[in-house]
C-alpha cells in the first residue's frame, strides 16, 4: 500500500528520492518522509502528513543534506492516523538508524510491550516503529546492519517490507521483504530498492527480483541478496520495458486523463507478438503444455475489484470457446470457503501490479492444494506471476492513477488471448472460428479509438450532473460485469451511490430503487445477434423509464431501437457479442472521471484509497 525507495551511489539522494516517490505517490499518499546520510555521517529526517507537495515545500524552503545514502516513503495509513508523528521514517538506536516499512506487523502488539518494558518510549501509532527499534537494538549489539535486520525479521509476524539505514553504515541500505512487494534497480556506482520499478526507472530499466523471505543489502558498487537464515540465493534479473516518461502526465489535466487515451494502444500492445499466421500464440504459456490445457476440467478466476468484473467478462468468452466451466471469485474470499481444488483445476488470478495481498495468499493456496496457477499481471518482476506457474503479461504500462482504466481493458484482452488458445489447443474452436475472432480482437483499438474522439457528449452530460446523487447501471450478460465496472468508478471517484444490476435482476428487487429523475445507464447489445438480449434490455429500459427514470444507454452506431426510450444514446461501433465490453465501457470512464472533475475532486487520487492493496 505504501510507496517506499531506497538509494546508494554518488547523487544527491534526496532528489533520487522525491523523484521517485512523486511515481510512487499513488501507491500512498496519507503523508510522507525521507531519510538522507550526509558524507560525515549524520542522518537526517523530514517527514509530513498530507501528500507529497507538504513534504517538498519544506524541503524547497530548508534543504536537506545532499547526502549519496537514503530512503524515503509514502505512507497510506494502516496503523494509526495520517499524521506527522506516524509519518515514516521512524528511528532507532537514539535517533542514529531510520527505518521505513510496508505491510503490516500482526505481533506489534506483544513486542511493543516487550520493548516498553526494556525502557523504549514510541512517538508513534504505528506498528512500523516497533520494527525501527529492534533494528536499532540489534545494530547496537551487531554493529552490522545486515545482521540486524536478519535477527529482527525472524520475530516479525505478518506482511512487510523494510528498508533500513544507520548513521555509522553511510554507504549502505539495507531491505527485507515477506509478503510485500521490493524490487531492486541495478545501476552503474549506484543501485537502488523501490516498491516497483516506478521508484527507479528514471535512472536504470535494469531490475532485480528479490523473493519471498528475503533481504537485499545495496552499496554503491554492490548487491547481495540472502535468505532470512542469511544463505546467499539465486537471483533473476530483467529489463523494463518502459521509461520514465510513461509514468508522467505529459500535458494530460490528470493521469487518469492520459491513461483512459491509452486504452487503444493497452489493448494492441497486449496482442503484440502473440499472433501467429492468425491464431494465438502466447510464449509466457510455457508453463502450461498443451497437455496440461487439455485436462484442464474447471477453471477458477480470482481477482479483487475491477480485475475481477474483467474476470467476468472473460468468463463468458472462455466457456463459450474453451468449453470449461469457469467460476469467477474474489481472492479474498477464495481460500476461507476451502474450496475443492485438483490437478486438473486451473486457478487464474488477474493483478494490475502482481502484488495484490488478498489474491497472491489466494494463489499460494491453490498451489498448496495441487491446482496449477496462472497469472494476468502487468507488472514485471511481481511476486504473483513468480508464483504462478505461467503468466500471461499485460502491456498496458505504468497506470498512475489509483482508478483501473487501461488496466481493466489489457486485462480483458489478456483473458481472451488466453480463452482463445485454450480453445484452440482443446479442439474447441476451430481454425477458421479462431482466426475470425482474432482478427476482430485486433481491430478493438481502432474501434476504441473512435470511442475516445466521440466523447464530448458524455463529458457534457457529467458537467450537468455534478449534484446527482446516486447513479445506477444495468447490463446483461456481458454488459453486467461492464455495469459493476461502471458503478465502481463512480465509487472510487466520485464518491456517490452507484450500483451495478443484472438487468434481468431489476423486478426482483431494485426496481424499487427507481424514483422521478433517477440516473440509470444501460449497457444495451447489438440488436444484429440473434442471441443478445437486445429486445430484453429495451423491454427493461421501458420499464424503468415508466418509472421516471433518466435513461442514459450505451448502443452501438444504428441500433435505433433504442432511440424512442432512451434520453439519450451513447453510440459505439458494431462489435460482436464479446467485444462489446471493450467498447462500452470507455464511456463510463470518462464519466466516472468528468463527473468527479465537476465536483471538483482528485481523479487521480481518490480519499481512503491506495493502487496496490498490499495488506489482507
Amino acid at each position: 500500500m505504501c510507496g517506499i525507495v531506497g538509494y546508494v551511489g554518488t547523487r544527491a539522494s534526496v532528489d533520487v528520492l522525491l523523484g521517485g516517490l512523486k511515481r510512487l505517490e499513488y501507491r500512498g499518499y496519507d503523508s510522507a518522509g525521507v531519510a538522507v546520510i550526509d558524507a560525515d555521517g549524520t542522518l537526517d529526517t523530514r517527514k509530513h502528513a498530507g501528500k507529497l507537495g507538504v513534504l517538498r515545500d519544506d524541503l524547497e524552503a530548508t534543504p536537506l543534506s545532499r547526502g549519496t545514502t537514503g530512503i524515503g516513503h509514502t505512507r497510506w495509513a494502516t496503523h494509526g492516523g495520517p499524521t506527522d508523528e506516524n509519518a515514516h521514517p521512524h528511528l532507532g538506536d537514539a535517533g542514529k538508524l531510520a527505518l521505513i516499512h510496508n505491510g503490516i506487523i500482526e505481533n506489534f502488539g506483544e513486542l511493543k510491550a516487550e520493548l516498553a518494558a526494556a525502557g523504549h518510549t514510541f512517538s508513534s501509532e504505528t506498528d512500523s516503529e516497533v520494527a525501527a527499534l529492534l533494528v536499532g537494538d540489534a545494530y547496537r549489539a551487531t554493529g552490522d546492519l545486515t545482521t540486524a535486520m536478519l535477527q529482527v525479521v525472524g520475530r516479525l509476524e505478518g506482511a512487510f517490507t523494510l528498508l533500513a539505514v544507520h548513521a555509522d553504515a553511510p554507504d549502505v541500505v539495507v531491505g527485507a521483504r515477506r509478503n510485500s512487494p521490493l524490487v531492486i534497480g541495478l545501476g552503474e556506482g549506484e543501485n537502488f530498492l523501490g516498491s516497483d520499478v516506478a521508484a527507479f526507472v528514471e535512472f536504470t530499466r535494469h531490475a532485480m527480483e528479490i523473493g519471498q523471505d528475503q533481504l537485499v543489502t545495496i552499496r554503491p558498487g554492490s548487491v547481495e541478496v540472502v535468505d532470512f537464515h542469511g544463505n546467499p540465493v539465486e537471483t533473476k534479473t530483467f529489463e523494463v520495458n518502459w521509461d520514465a516518461s510513461a509514468a508522467e502526465k505529459g500535458g494530460w489535466s490528470s493521469f487518469m486523463a492520459k491513461e483512459i487515451s491509452e486504452e487503444p494502444e493497452a489493448v494492441a500492445k497486449t496482442i503484440l507478438g502473440r499472433v501467429e499466421d492468425g491464431l494465438v500464440r502466447i510464449p509466457e504459456l510455457a508453463g502450461l503444455d498443451d497437455d496440461t490445457m487439455r485436462a484442464i476440467d474447471r477453471i477458477i478466476i480470482i481477482a479483487c475489484g475491477t480485475a475481477a468484473y474483467a474476470g467476468m467478462v472473460g468468463k463468458y468468452a472462455i466457456e463459450q470457446w474453451a468449453r470449461v466451466p469457469v467460476d469467477v471469485e474474489l481472492a479474498h474470499e477464495f481460500r476461507y470457503r476451502e474450496p475443492v481444488l485438483s490437478p486438473n483445476t486451473l486457478v487464474v488470478s488477474i493483478s494490475q501490479s502482481g502484488e495484490t495481498m488478498d489474491t497472491l495468499m489466494a494463489v499460494k493456496y491453490a498451489r498448496e492444494q495441487g491446482a496449477r496457477t496462472l497469472s494476468i499481471c502487468n507488472t514485471q518482476g511481481a511476486t504473483i506471476p513468480r508464483e504462478s506457474d505461467a503468466i500471461v503479461y499485460t502491456h498496458a504500462g505504468p497506470e498512475v492513477a489509483v482508478a483501473s482504466t487501461k488496466a481493466f481493458v489489457a486485462q480483458i484482452t489478456a483473458t481472451y488471448l488466453f480463452g482463445l488458445q485454450l480453445g484452440q489447443v482443446r479442439g474447441t474452436l476451430t481454425p477458421e472460428a479462431a482466426r475470425e475472432l482474432v482478427a476482430e480482437l485486433q481491430s478493438v483499438p481502432e474501434k476504441l479509438t473512435d470511442v475516445l474522439a466521440n466523447g464530448e457528449r458524455i463529458r457534457e452530460l457529467a458537467g450537468w450532473m455534478a449534484d446527482t446523487r446516486s447513479v445506477l447501471f444495468l447490463g446483461r450478460h456481458v454488459g453486467y460485469p461492464v455495469a459493476l465496472e461502471g458503478a465502481l468508478k463512480l465509487k472510487e471517484l466520485a464518491y456517490i451511490h452507484a450500483e451495478g444490476f443484472a438487468a434481468g435482476e431489476l423486478k426482483h428487487g431494485p426496481i424499487a430503487l427507481i424514483e422521478p429523475g433517477q440516473v440509470v445507464f444501460v449497457i444495451v447489445p447489438s440488436p444484429r445477434d440473434e442471441n443478445s438480449l437486445h429486445a430484453k434490455v429495451v423491454s427493461n429500459i421501458q420499464e424503468i423509464r415508466a418509472r421516471g427514470a433518466r435513461v442514459i444507454a450505451i448502443a452501438e452506431a444504428g441500433d435505433v431501437a433504442v432511440l424512442p426510450h432512451a434520453d439519450e444514446v451513447i453510440r459505439i461501433p458494431l462489435a460482436s457479442r464479446f467485444f462489446e465490453p471493450l467498447l462500452a465501457v470507455v464511456p463510463l470512464h470518462i464519466f466516472g472521471m468528468e463527473l468527479a472533475a465537476a465536483k471538483g475532486l482528485d481523479v487521480d487520487q481518490p480519499r481512503n484509497l491506495a493502487k496496490s492493496v498490499t495488506v489482507e
